[in-house]
């Protein structure tokens, strides 16, 4: 079964050390309490607002082991009024024999608000 896992942080700054860090530590959460394997994962979609522009957060993952190969895409999030600024955002498209409600979506810093029922 192919399933969503869901996740967001936030940065102060606009740097390419800053959103490469962030969106690491996003991800290992990610893996860690998923048990997300590379090779078990179809694709990635990260997505920054459009504040974010010093560095494709994509990078992150290629400092992960194992996931050289693994289809990643980097996004504009849509600039909607009232939004939560500086943000990255990710799908990571697994296959697992997880049911939905067992699926631990990561949300950290700021971006708690995005969906606090869905807290880590």
């Amino acid at each position: 079964m192919l399933r969503g896992v869901r996740g967001a942080i936030t940065i102060e700054e606009n740097t390419e050390a800053l959103i490469v860090e962030a969106t690491k530590r996003m991800m290992d959460e990610l893996i860690s309490l998923n048990g997300i394997e590379a090779d078990k994962v179809a694709s990635v979609f990260i997505s920054v607002t459009e504040e974010i522009d010093a560095a494709f957060p994509a990078k992150a993952l290629r400092l992960l082991e194992g996931w050289t190969y693994v289809p990643v895409m980097c996004m504009r999030e849509i600039p909607v009024v009232g939004s939560l600024k500086n943000c990255i955002r990710v799908m990571v498209h697994v296959n697992t024999e997880k049911k939905q409600e067992e699926i631990h979506h990561v949300y950290l810093e700021k971006a708690i608000v995005l969906r606090p029922d869905l807290k880590a």
